[in-house]
């Protein structure tokens, strides 16, 4: 049995804890690895390490961070296949869609590599009679990421990125779910020429993150789960001095008006709803078709759609989706369907008795339908995470506006249309964080930032991105005088410059 070991100060580190996770093979539901699970002693000595390392690591200057964040990008495209298929072979989605994974971290490196420019301050002359006032970012320290298993490469790299640019050390506890390939980013790290302690990946449970969440050496901690675990991470970090951006739950909407492409809007559903087996953030689970028409011509569409859709073990390049990450989470997915019948929304396509020829054992579901969805309804309301579409039928733009907008929710949302106007007055008006424009997936680029709304997001600072960098810099603003000649009287009174 192989053991996943963490990595600190720039190598494998075995574990004295004897705590262990199963890290299983969802293809064929097999344990395939171990993962040690750290004590708060260990992650204490990561720390204290990081913190080291951190004060060499600041005084870099940023074009010699930068040309460390060039080199990683190289490596990580030497190895992006090794990677995507390792990546796979731990989560379950598909080896494409792995690659994209990594795709969108690598986007996020990309902008790390001008963190010089980025990272420049504000500068007047003067200001007052011989006075300059100038303004500096400066990093905060040693700081710490909990990263989800849905996008162990992604998330993982939107924030030891950014954070690692400005002049942090960093400390990622990934998901022990899968956990192999964040130990490999930080060994490319390293062999992009990060100096030893600025990226380390330790691995554990609640008994770590806590551990993070309270000691006093770590400034600033990113999560990204559900909704729950992220108020307690906001909760608990910020009553421990710490800056908290905390990424929850999701229940994303896509409203069809009349008038949109239905071919198009069918196959952006398809890959939304259900790709990646539903496990994302950012999937569009909820689709609202306006008036009677159009929600009988989708569903329709729909169902014909789903019977094309292809599920297979994640190394197949025909498959669309492959196994969900557990069969504890396939189990609740097929629960919350169960819940969904129950509570009188009508099961159009059930995808529960999907099993895997010659891979009867494996993490598998098929996708399922829902339509008559009400908004009262419990499977409504939470996030299932998995290859659900529920179907909520309205009569009008307000109405079907209404439903994303006061749903607990606020992660994303995606308006389908060809009218300008409403496709404006919508994003204008919906209280959404992230709104697509016939755009079923509004993931913003990395130079812009992600983050939701409501329920969706703790904290007042987004990921990557300008907000990134706020996140993980303090500034600092000097105010300058040189004089010259006779000696002035002391100020009793504050400065001003009238």
């Amino acid at each position: 049995m192989r053991d996943i070991a963490h990595f600190v100060n720039g190598q494998t580190l075995v574990g004295a804890s004897g705590r262990f996770g199963d890290v299983y093979n969802p293809n064929t539901g097999e344990v395939q690895a171990r993962v040690q699970l750290a004590t708060a002693d260990e992650l204490d000595a990561a720390v204290q390490l990081a913190a080291k390392a951190q004060i060499g690591w600041a005084a870099t200057n940023p074009q010699r961070r930068a040309r460390v964040m060039f080199e990683f990008k190289r490596l990580l495209e030497r190895d992006m296949n090794s990677l995507a298929e390792i990546l796979s072979s731990e989560h379950g989605k598909v080896i494409a869609d792995s690659k994209g994974d990594l795709q969108r971290g690598l986007e996020v490196i990309e902008f790390a590599c001008g963190i010089p420019h980025i990272l420049k301050g504000e500068y007047t002359e003067g200001a007052g009679p011989g006075i300059d006032v100038y303004s500096m970012r400066q990093p905060l320290g040693v700081c710490a990421g909990i990263t989800p298993f849905n996008f162990p490469a992604m998330i993982p790299m939107w924030m030891f990125g950014i954070s690692i640019a400005v002049g942090n050390t960093f400390i990622l506890k990934p998901s022990e779910k899968d956990p192999t390939v964040p130990v490999k980013l930080a060994e490319l790290m390293m062999e992009a020429g990060a100096p030893a302690g600025v990226l380390n990946v330790v691995h554990g449970d609640k008994v770590c993150v806590d551990a993070i969440l309270t000691h006093p050496l770590i400034r600033a901690v990113s999560f990204v789960g559900s909704s729950d675990i992220a108020h307690y991470v906001y909760q608990t970090g910020t009553a421990h001095g710490k800056r908290v951006q905390a990424m929850g739950g999701a229940k994303n909407h896509g409203v069809v008006l009349p008038d949109a492409d239905l071919d198009q809007v069918v196959k952006d559903l398809s890959g939304a709803a259900f790709g990646s087996a539903g496990e994302r953030c950012m999937a569009l689970p909820v689709v609202v078709p306006v008036g009677k028409k159009t929600a009988d011509e989708l569903r329709e569409r729909m169902v014909a759609e789903i019977e094309t859709l292809q599920i297979g073990v994640s190394s197949d390049p025909a498959a669309h989706y492959g196994p969900v990450v557990s069969a504890a989470h396939r189990d609740k997915i097929a629960d919350y369907i169960r819940i969904g019948v129950e509570e009188g929304a009508e099961l159009v396509v059930d995808g529960r008795d999907f099993a895997l020829q010659g891979f009867e054992k494996g993490f598998f579901i098929g996708p399922s339908l829902f339509d008559n969805v009400k908004k009262g309804m419990k499977t409504y309301q939470e996030e299932i995470f998995g290859p659900v579409l529920q179907m909520v039928r309205a009569e009008s733009f307000e109405e079907a506006l209404s439903l994303p907008s006061e749903h607990p929710y606020g992660n994303g949302v995606a308006i389908f249309t060809r009218n300008g106007r409403a496709a404006r007055e919508f994003a204008s008006r919906v209280n959404v964080g992230m709104v697509g424009i016939n755009v079923p997936i509004p993931v913003p680029v990395a130079y812009h930032t992600f983050g939701g709304w409501k329920r969706s997001a703790f904290g007042d600072t987004n990921q990557h991105g300008v907000e990134g960098v706020k996140f993980y810099t303090k500034v600092k603003t000097v105010t300058a005088r040189w004089p010259e000649g006779e000696t002035e009287d002391s100020a009793f009174v504050i400065p001003t410059m009238k």
